[in-house]
């Protein structure tokens, strides 16, 4: 990317500097690697429940038991098996090369010499980075929904109250859920920004976001921690499953959505801060 890019003041808002960031980010053969091993995780259980009897899955609520009967319970076991480490790593990739890559790229003096775009710059950073987010939530879900009612079939889908509802609106429930789940790992690339800031190593940044994502579930499994868990990161982020009872059980899900709200903000705002005042050093 260039200043060029970046419109001067007067003129108005363009794409073009977001649409550049999603190309970088889409086009790096990394990054479709990273979403081709995403892609494979629903293909891996679909197949391995087709030809095995499922086992139990990972903590939070278990669809595996679900599968044979209704493909559609494909996306949501993909999903919570990607959760704890897939869709985290993916984020922190983008959200830790962000900023940090472009330093230690050389391009970052580039942006940081016209001190008037910084706010704006920093803003299509996080842009992308949500944009990659939902593509993966949905990239997981949509080949999971594919894989799973291609070998199963569907029909019905019953929720975790018990309750039967239709095909339609187990789609809806689900597509609730990809929004849910990517609201909190918006939050994590707040987080994933805020540490590409203070670094020139992408990779450096990277695993310092997988880090701190590891240790949130690790604190949230302590029961003796039991008064921090409401304040942790991931806390939340399996109440995904009250999305699909009848009625929808929305306190779990309005305490994720107001979680990740306070992380992006919070996050958002020490980016900035620290962007703002950077000095050009490469």
């Amino acid at each position: 990317m260039s200043v060029a890019e970046l419109a001067p003041p007067g003129r108005r808002p363009s794409t073009r500097f977001l649409r550049s960031e999603l190309r970088l980010i889409f086009g790096r053969r990394r990054n479709q690697a990273g979403l081709a091993v995403l892609a494979a995780v629903p293909v891996t259980i679909a197949v391995s429940v087709r030809i095995a009897d499922p086992g139990p899955g990972a903590a939070g609520p278990d669809f595996f038991s679900s599968i044979t009967g209704n493909g559609f319970f494909v996306a949501l076991a993909a999903l919570t098996i990607s959760l704890p480490l897939f869709l985290p790593l993916a984020v922190a990739a983008i959200a830790g090369d962000s900023i940090a890559g472009e330093a230690n790229a050389g391009t970052l003096r580039y942006l940081l010499t016209v001190p008037v775009h910084r706010t704006r710059a920093l803003l299509v950073k996080y842009a992308a980075i949500a944009i990659f987010a939902v593509a993966a939530v949905l990239l997981v879900a949509g080949v999971g929904l594919l894989a799973g009612l291609a070998l199963f079939g569907g029909g019905p889908v019953t929720l975790l109250s018990g309750a039967q509802v239709g095909l339609g609106d187990g789609l809806l429930r689900l597509l609730a859920v990809c929004g849910y789940l990517a609201a909190g790992l918006c939050a994590l690339g707040a987080v994933g920004l805020f540490v590409s800031t203070l670094t020139e190593q992408p990779i450096g940044a990277t695993i310092a976001v997988v880090i701190v994502t590891v240790t949130s579930f690790v604190l949230d499994s302590i029961p003796q921690l039991a008064w921090l868990h409401p304040y942790l990161l991931t806390h939340w982020w399996l109440s995904f499953g009250d999305l699909l009872r009848q009625p929808v059980y929305l306190a779990g899900v309005s305490q994720g959505l107001l979680s990740a709200a306070a992380y992006t903000g919070v996050f958002g705002a020490a980016a900035w801060a620290r962007f703002a005042g950077r000095d050009i050093t490469s």
